[in-house]
């Protein structure tokens, strides 16, 4: 379900919503699970690695705290590619993840502590906070033949780009 508002997007996250905060990075993310009221489920950050295998585990551990919730909402901040095939592993599985701006989690940082620091702790919460306040929009993600046309439109650019530079 698309929700153009802040409220409606706020009516999503229920009393029966795992809300997961995910700090992605090129080989490594982070993720802290916590419940609509900001209760944190995880004892620690969960690593998991940018790969098939990190991700598998990532759904097992998502899915092992989320026994007793309904509806999951894992989100992320879109820094450069590292998070698409996190979000496209989520959207093949059935689940359907969501982004924050990441000038948001810049600026919201200190709101805990007092302290504007960027560390693999607290990012995944700041993210997590963002997606509980109704903060975050839901990403386009290609399937199928439209996944192919983008693909090919990118190659495009690069030949472009390529045939320019040589010329």
């Amino acid at each position: 379900m698309n929700c153009n508002t802040q409220n409606a997007k706020i009516e999503t996250i229920k009393e029966k919503t795992l809300v997961v905060g995910i700090d992605v990075g090129s080989e490594t993310h982070y993720a802290r699970a916590f419940d609509w009221r900001g209760y944190e489920y995880s004892k620690k950050a969960f690593t998991f690695s940018n790969t098939e295998a990190g991700f598998v585990s990532f759904l097992e551990w998502m899915q092992d705290i989320a026994k007793d919730n309904g509806k999951v909402v894992p989100g992320m901040e879109p820094t450069g590619h590292y998070w698409f095939d996190l979000g496209k592993f989520l959207q093949d599985k059935g689940i359907k993840p969501v982004l924050v701006n990441p000038y948001h989690v810049k600026q919201s940082k200190e709101l805990d502590d007092n302290n504007p620091s960027k560390n693999d702790r607290k990012d995944p919460k700041v993210i997590a906070g963002l997606i509980k306040d109704g903060r975050f929009t839901y990403p386009y993600l290609p399937e199928g033949v439209y996944a192919e046309l983008r693909s090919a439109s990118n190659l495009r650019f690069q030949t472009q780009e390529e045939l320019t530079r040589i010329l």
